[in-house]
């Protein structure tokens, strides 16, 4: 029963996960210089976070940006792209790690591949953090210093989705 319960949260949450990935960002006006988040909407990349500058509005739905970790396919420079507005939000504040722990089932975003994924953590062991991806179907053990807790931008303020704590079940 234990086990049941578990996966039904898991599931649960995926699919919480799920429909924030495919949703598109809330519109936000940025300046030239500032510093944002991408948020991947091509496939294989969907739920993933990549740090970039916005070098200038492309008319009213797109950003011209470059990416702080992505470099051209000659590797010479970094890559820049035009990105719609839906694909874009702020960098999330950095939470003090003593703020609070991360517990089984709190949706975080871990540092990995030049991006920011988010998942699912589904368990814990004495060195790291197990979470499931629900873009991907990946499961990955990682240390804590590779995750965060996952924020989304609503309303012109950071919230925090679900936490993880569903304790109904």
């Amino acid at each position: 029963m234990a086990e049941e319960n578990h996966q039904l949260k898991i599931d649960l949450i995926s699919d919480e996960i799920r429909e924030i990935a495919y949703k598109g960002q809330q519109a936000t006006i940025y300046q030239i210089g500032d510093e944002v988040e991408v948020a991947s909407q091509v496939l294989g990349f969907i739920g993933s976070y990549l740090h970039a500058t916005i070098l200038y509005p492309v008319g009213a739905l797109h950003y011209k940006v470059q990416y702080k970790t992505l470099v051209t396919d000659d590797e010479t420079a970094p890559l820049q792209e035009t990105v719609r507005v839906s694909e874009v939000r702020p960098v999330p504040p950095t939470l003090p790690s003593e703020a609070r722990s991360m517990v089984t089932y709190d949706i975080v975003d871990v540092y990995d591949k030049e991006a920011w994924w988010f998942g699912v953590i589904t368990g814990e062991d004495e060195e790291n953090y197990h979470v499931y991806f629900p873009t991907t179907g990946e499961h990955v053990a990682y240390s804590t210093d590779k995750l965060r807790f996952h924020q989304e931008w609503s309303n012109g303020q950071w919230i925090f989705p679900s936490l993880g704590r569903i304790d109904f079940l």
